[in-house]
């Protein structure tokens, strides 16, 4: 085995697709191999994720993470110096262990992170083999499924509507390829009926979806699938995902909808988000109600039990709340971002556990992300079975999108398809 122990490690501070600064970090081997990572960030984040560092003050207005920066190069670099990055488990513990603290907080999750990535690239280029063939997964690896952005809200989108994004999933597809295809001709058709119906759709938003400024969800619901009816598609070959991103909404015991003036309960929530998976080809929902709203959780994912129940902020790529909501029964379905875990390893954890208790997992980007691949490598070498980046335009986006393209082409990877979606159905839109 060639020598691939650390010999240099440099962390500077870079840009994210928000223009807000990160943390990226580059390593140097023994053997010349290198690896090179930046770290994303989310807009929408939940207060049980690993807890990033910045800065303060009057600099990039506060999002500076010149610290965070700080701690890579002259903390974590003296503790992983001389380490060989194929055992990248032990660096990831090494530097939780150094920090102290369960979210990473001391120096920041992503100083650690921004370790962790670049460790896990080093190991793959050090091995001369694609990244997602150097990662251990719970099942084989295979080309998820795509979970595409179409049209956006929430806080991805100023909040034009409550709910946060409204995505297209290629159901039907036989192939990662025709699924991104298929998905590519959905935008477009959005995009008209959004300009015919009042929208703008120059208004893109952080993830590349659609800014939808209609006048309620459900009109962007509708728009959406009449989008996917325009190019011919029926329910059992495009359907449709939803992120709620309920914490967002969650007001005291009540759910507000702002933008259409309505207070519910959380049980006319799930009335209202129930209905909709009667009257359009519903087929995975993300955080239904708010993070910590167990109770709700499970009365969602016992009333949805015909689709699959995404919990993203629910259990912020967290083992302790993934297994309490696997005993709890609170989802059936993991969101998996491993800046909410703070390190490769933690978030690897996850889809195993996940996974072996029969919960599916959506390997997921953030709405502040980079020019970086490695999430779709990831995906393929986890088995996750399905994948969640953003929509068809911005480059952070389709760089993503086209790492899938490239592994597809180059081998006979199996792509995961329906089979992927927990408590996947055949879904058919009932009109009003």
């Amino acid at each position: 085995m060639t020598d691939d122990r650390i010999v240099r490690t440099h962390a500077w501070e870079a840009l994210d697709s928000r223009g807000r600064p990160t943390v990226a970090c580059s390593l140097t081997l023994a053997n010349g191999a290198r690896g090179r990572a930046v770290v994303p960030s989310g807009a929408s984040t939940g207060r049980h994720e690993a807890l990033e560092q910045r800065d303060g003050g009057a600099r990039y207005g506060g999002w500076g993470v010149s610290g965070a920066v700080n701690a890579v190069n002259a903390e974590y670099a003296e503790l992983i110096q001389g380490r060989r990055v194929s055992d990248r488990v032990a660096i990831d513990a090494a530097v939780a262990a150094h920090d102290g603290t369960q979210n990473l907080g001391r120096f920041g999750s992503n100083a650690a992170l921004a370790v962790s990535l670049a460790v896990t690239v080093a190991h793959a280029a050090s091995e001369n083999a694609p990244l997602w063939s150097t990662l251990q997964g719970p099942r084989r690896p295979s080309i998820p499924m795509p979970m595409v952005n179409i049209l956006s809200g929430g806080a991805h989108a100023g909040r034009a509507v409550d709910v946060q994004d409204f995505l297209a999933v290629p159901v039907g597809a036989s192939s990662f390829t025709e699924a991104i295809e298929q998905v590519s001709r959905v935008r477009a058709a959005c995009a008209r009926l959004l300009d015919e119906r009042g929208g703008w759709s120059a208004l893109v938003a952080d993830e590349g979806g659609l800014a939808a400024r209609l006048d309620s969800n459900e009109a962007v619901l509708a728009l959406l699938a009449d989008g996917i009816e325009a190019e011919g598609f029926g329910g059992d070959e495009m359907a449709i995902a939803l992120d709620i991103a309920a914490t967002q909404l969650v007001d005291g015991d009540a759910i507000v909808l702002a933008g259409q003036g309505d207070r519910l309960s959380v049980e006319e929530w799930i009335d209202v988000v129930a209905g909709w998976t009667q009257r359009y080809p519903i087929v995975s929902i993300e955080d239904v109600v708010g993070e910590d709203d167990w109770a709700g959780s499970r009365a969602a994912t016992a009333r949805l039990s015909h689709a699959q129940v995404l919990g993203d902020d629910h259990f912020a790529t967290n083992l302790e709340r993934v297994r309490r909501g696997i005993e709890e029964k609170s989802a059936n379905a993991v969101l998996v971002k491993v800046n909410q875990a703070g390190s490769v390893s933690r978030a690897e954890r996850v889809v195993f556990e996940a996974i072996g208790a029969g919960f599916e997992t959506v390997v997921s980007a953030r709405s502040g992300d980079t020019e970086d691949v490695w999430l779709a490598d990831f995906a393929v070498g986890w088995g996750a079975g399905q994948i969640k980046v953003g929509s068809t335009m911005r480059s952070e986006r389709t760089a993503k999108w086209n790492r899938l393209l490239e592994i597809e082409s180059q081998g006979d990877l199996p792509f995961a398809g329906r089979e992927a979606l927990a408590g996947q159905r055949q879904p058919t839109r009932v009109e009003n």
